[in-house]
């Protein structure tokens, strides 16, 4: 199960420039099979020769949380012992980069561009583009414990939810990040006070940081302010359909060196983004359980949470 928000775009904007242009014998055979969305798990069924359950959720920037979410399920119902689950995107081509301008969503910092990226910074204005992939062995335990492989963590819940409230905009309330989290903590049969880290969705968008900022609060009261909160996004960019699977490895990561990546590019606090998000410098920390956040154009929330492997 491989994620994606844009699927293959890129031969999409050359085979139609090339049509357009009535140079319809260049056009690639392959071009309408590149351009589906479902094409990567495809392609990585056939070379793994996996002949389970094989689909892309296309969900935003939530279709890589959604991923590892229905591979799951998918194991807890007995459907598969094991899962490929993730996230792909390549989305940097100039079409994509107009569209993104037009609706003024990624940063306009271009005289520095390692500084761009400010999640949660007063100065934030917008996005920056990533790309790549990520993908994640999902398995049952027995499974698992059989073949005698190495286990970074346990995915222990998953939720999601829609805002219902606009195309692009995030619900200025927070309400679809709330209740994703919320389902997720269920799920997992958790409480908020059980959560070490928080990896943010932190896109640097000014609508969503806020929006992710209230979200926190709602679901952890008081306690959200002393939970560690960062952006992998600030470090790497936004790779849409990828990021949450990205964000997921990053947590494991975490749990595995118990030590927390910063937000970096925080130079200027924003009242209204008050929480600790881990400002410019790594810290080290007891970390046990992550959540991680991942929204989406669409209103589409996903929540993960994965917790530390115990024998």
């Amino acid at each position: 199960i491989i994620g994606t928000a844009l699927g293959g775009v890129e031969a999409f904007e050359k085979n139609s420039s090339l049509a357009l242009q009535e140079r319809y014998r260049e056009v690639s055979p392959f071009f309408l099979t590149t351009l589906l969305g479902n094409m990567a798990a495809g392609e990585v069924a056939i070379h793994y020769k996996a002949t389970g359950p094989n689909f892309a959720p296309v969900a935003a920037c939530a279709a890589g949380n959604i991923a590892l979410g229905e591979a799951l399920r998918s194991i807890r119902r007995g459907d598969v012992d094991a899962m490929i689950a993730g996230g792909a995107e390549a989305p940097i081509i100039p079409s994509m980069w107009a569209g993104l301008d037009a609706l003024r969503a990624c940063s306009t910092k271009n005289e520095e561009p390692c500084k761009a990226s400010r999640p949660f910074d007063k100065d934030r204005d917008g996005f920056v583009t990533g790309e790549g992939s990520v993908l994640l062995m999902l398995e049952a335990l027995d499974s698992a414990r059989k073949r005698g492989c190495r286990i970074y963590g346990e995915i222990l819940g998953f939720g999601s939810s829609c805002d219902a409230y606009h195309i692009t905009s995030p619900a200025t309330d927070g309400a679809g990040g709330t209740l994703s989290m919320r389902n997720a903590l269920a799920d997992a049969n958790l409480l908020p006070q059980d959560i070490d880290y928080i990896n943010a969705h932190g896109t640097a968008t000014v609508l969503n940081d806020l929006s992710e900022t209230l979200s926190i609060k709602k679901v952890f009261g008081e306690r959200s302010y002393k939970i560690p909160v960062s952006s992998t996004k600030s470090l790497v960019g936004h790779s849409w359909g990828t990021s949450g699977a990205l964000e997921a490895a990053v947590c494991l990561l975490t749990i595995q060196h118990q030590t927390i990546h910063p937000t970096i590019n925080y130079t200027t606090p924003d009242p209204l983004c008050d929480l600790d998000y881990v400002p410019n410098k790594a810290r080290k920390a007891k970390v046990d359980i992550c959540l991680s956040n991942s929204f989406g154009f669409g209103g589409a929330n996903a929540t993960i949470i994965v917790g530390k492997y115990k024998e």
